[in-house]
């Protein structure tokens, strides 16, 4: 290999829960719109359509304990919990039935939204990608394997904020299951070892401020804590 002319950056890695070793992260895929009361609460139809998805670059990531700080051009930051699938193997048009074995294990993450970019953006025609993808916009839980807790198809996926419940949802409640998601993905995308898939948020997604705590859980899985500044 030759000789890099600049430093490499720094591997993005999330703790496992229970293990010395971290497990490394690629890309990071988002699902849009999988839950038919958020879809509804977005105006939009929560009729079962393909499913469609936007990335988030792996260094978004704020690590568990890390805080979250509120960003640059915005006056409207929402929240989005999420249960997150971490691949350990990928590929390319990988069928549904074939999908779950490339989880290598869960955690729960919130998709962080600065709405208010988000909302200019789609009036525009354009990408998303300023209010969906800037820095520390996915605080993350500890992943845990599939050996420990299987493939969580149901249980509670319950955010707090300042202790105040604001979304409550089930994971049965997603459009398309993981399984699908990944097989659909896999005909868009190759998938690869690290690769993070957010599968989509219930509804109650609204804005936060500074100096407000979040706190979430998904049934199964685990917790998830983090301080607004």
């Amino acid at each position: 290999m030759s000789e890099l002319v600049i430093q490499r950056p720094e591997q993005v890695a999330v703790p496992v829960r229970g293990q010395v070793g971290r497990f490394p992260v690629r890309r990071i895929y988002c699902v849009g719109r999988n839950y038919a009361d958020h879809a509804i609460e977005m105006g939009h139809d929560p009729s079962r359509e393909p499913p469609f998805f936007f990335l988030k670059p792996a260094d978004c990531i704020r690590l568990p304990g890390q805080e979250f700080h509120y960003p640059s051009m915005s006056s409207d930051v929402h929240f989005e919990y999420e249960q997150v699938a971490a691949l350990g193997c990928g590929g390319r048009d990988i069928a549904a039935g074939d999908a779950l074995s490339c989880v290598w294990g869960y955690a729960t993450a919130l998709d962080m939204t600065r709405r208010d970019l988000q909302a200019e953006a789609k009036a525009l025609r354009r990408p998303w990608d300023t209010g969906k993808a800037f820095d520390g916009s996915v605080p993350i839980s500890d992943i845990v394997p599939v050996a420990e807790i299987g493939h969580p198809s149901a249980g509670r996926v319950h955010l707090r904020v300042n202790g105040e419940t604001r979304q409550d949802g089930d994971l049965n409640q997603m459009i398309w299951k993981t399984a699908d998601i990944i097989a659909y993905l896999s005909s868009l995308f190759e998938l690869f070892p690290g690769d993070l898939i957010l599968t989509g948020t219930p509804a109650g997604v609204g804005p936060v401020n500074k100096g407000d705590h979040l706190e979430g859980s998904i049934e199964g899985i685990g917790d998830l804590s983090v301080k607004v500044v």
